[in-house]
């Protein structure tokens, strides 16, 4: 039995977090008052993907604090992708949450989620006032357009982070980029496998600590680079 009097059996919540001193004791505190209500069971983990600030020495103190709290240290500042893809390893329950440690996201927005995923394999929001500079927007606009026209495929937002999934969706699902693809690689494949997912508005707000680094050249450059060399591999693989 997956659900029980509305609520899921069995919750992972994780998300990765660079550079976060500022966000991450109100991220975790967020988590712990939500989770509860949506899940008889949950765990969180905090993947410190290489921060040269206090994250780590903070994530270690809630840990050692409250035994549903996990973190995972990556020694450096690996890549979006690859904290993704820590964070879906280290994962135990039946289901999976991920967001990021922005604090950008009220958290409390996943319960809807949880009703809504009776019936498919995963939910994933998009953001319906997306609270970043036009750069980021425009970026993002031009970058949904591509995907879509080299992989046909078609959600409202792809890199927004706030998705929930069984976690049958991951079972064999090889995820390889370690950058800002790892969104688009994993819906394109999850979609291939004939997985059913629904899409749900969430509210974003500014982020009042921390800085983006989404917009970060290095960044942009890596993900059209992990960008074609995924479509030319996924597409020699379709033939």
């Amino acid at each position: 039995m997956e659900r029980k009097l509305g609520k899921l059996v069995g919750l992972s919540a994780f998300f990765p977090a660079y550079n976060e001193e500022g966000n991450i004791l109100s991220m975790c505190s967020s988590l712990t008052n939500a989770l509860p209500q949506i899940a008889d069971d949950y765990e969180i983990i905090v993947v410190n993907d290489g921060s040269k600030d206090r994250t780590g020495e903070f994530a270690n103190r809630l840990a050692q604090n409250d035994n549903r709290i996990r973190v995972i240290h990556h020694e450096d500042n690996f890549g979006y992708g690859a904290a993704i893809r820590s964070g879906l390893c280290a994962s135990r329950m039946e289901y999976i949450f991920f967001t990021d440690g922005d604090n950008q996201f009220d958290v409390s927005q996943l319960s809807p989620f949880v009703s809504d995923i009776y019936g498919f394999d995963g939910v994933i929001g998009f953001r319906t006032n997306r609270q970043d500079p036009w750069v980021r927007k425009l970026n993002a606009w031009a970058w949904n357009q591509l995907v879509r026209l080299l992989f046909g495929l078609r959600v409202k937002d792809i890199d927004c982070a706030f998705k929930l999934f069984h976690r049958r969706v991951f079972k064999g699902l090889q995820l390889e980029s370690s950058g800002a693809m790892i969104s688009t690689e994993m819906l394109v494949k999850i979609k291939a496998e004939g997985f059913k997912l629904l899409e749900r508005g969430v509210i974003h707000s500014p982020r009042v600590a921390g800085k983006q680094t989404g917009a970060n050249l290095q960044v942009i450059l890596r993900a059209f680079k992990e960008l074609f060399r995924f479509y030319n591999k996924f597409k020699g693989e379709k033939r």
